[in-house]
């Protein structure tokens, strides 16, 4: 093994390893939800010009409803963070939205893959538009995935609540039928997109949801949670 593959392999251990530590924490704090907060949900910053940071109080919200139903000890304040920054890998999930454009150069792309083969999980919330750009911007990260549509028999649909068709529909945007898409890198869903839904806008309730709707966004939010430290 030469110096340059050895640096990775070492690299990619320690990355394995703090990615581990999280998954440990996420479980201890589920036992222990009087403890002060253990972990975060981070928001992703990501270039090329789209809305990355509307939907202001859709993490607050979601970790808020999983503490109180799930028994999470996650903190109510979210991180923001950069797909090329080392400040991903303190983080289990990362939560990406908007409505245009997403980009990611060589050495963020790189490094999301890291993170994302390394144990942590990305949920992409199409917040209507964002589905010409995702698309492409993710098949930088794997080359060698495709996004797949999940069938309704799914876990990530039959955790603490059930949804038998799938992902629940929060707005109507063209009016199709809800998907939720996935990536799987060597038999593990690294990633979950919500395509004409928009649970990020269920769960930060900016269109004056009726409850049973905004509740549903959220069941399912926690849905995917639970999912992602059970796998």
């Amino acid at each position: 093994m030469n110096e340059t593959k050895a640096l990775k392999a070492h690299k990619d251990y320690y990355m394995r390893i703090a990615i581990l530590f999280l998954l440990l924490l996420v479980q201890a704090s589920w036992t222990t939800a009087d403890q002060p907060p253990t972990l975060k949900l981070a928001l992703l910053k990501y270039s090329g010009g789209g809305d990355w940071y509307n939907d202001v109080n859709s993490l607050k919200n979601l970790a808020k409803f999983c503490n109180e139903n799930l028994r999470t000890n996650f903190d109510l304040e979210f991180g923001t963070v950069e797909s090329g920054s080392a400040e991903i890998f303190n983080y289990p999930i990362v939560y990406a939205t908007g409505h245009g454009n997403m980009l990611f150069n060589d050495i963020e792309a790189r490094n999301l893959r890291a993170y994302l083969e390394g144990g942590g999980f990305l949920i992409l919330n199409d917040d209507f538009g964002l589905d010409p750009f995702v698309r492409p911007a993710m098949k930088k990260v794997f080359p060698e995935l495709d996004f797949v549509e999940l069938p309704f028999s799914h876990p990530i649909y039959h955790q603490k609540y059930n949804f038998n068709n799938g992902l629940p529909k929060i707005h109507e945007h063209d009016g199709k039928p809800p998907q939720g898409f996935g990536l799987i890198w060597q038999g593990r869903l690294v990633c979950y997109y919500d395509f004409e839904t928009d649970l990020g806008d269920g769960w930060d309730d900016v269109h004056n949801d009726p409850q049973e709707t905004r509740s549903k966004a959220l069941q399912m939010g926690a849905n995917i949670v639970q999912y992602v430290f059970g796998q």
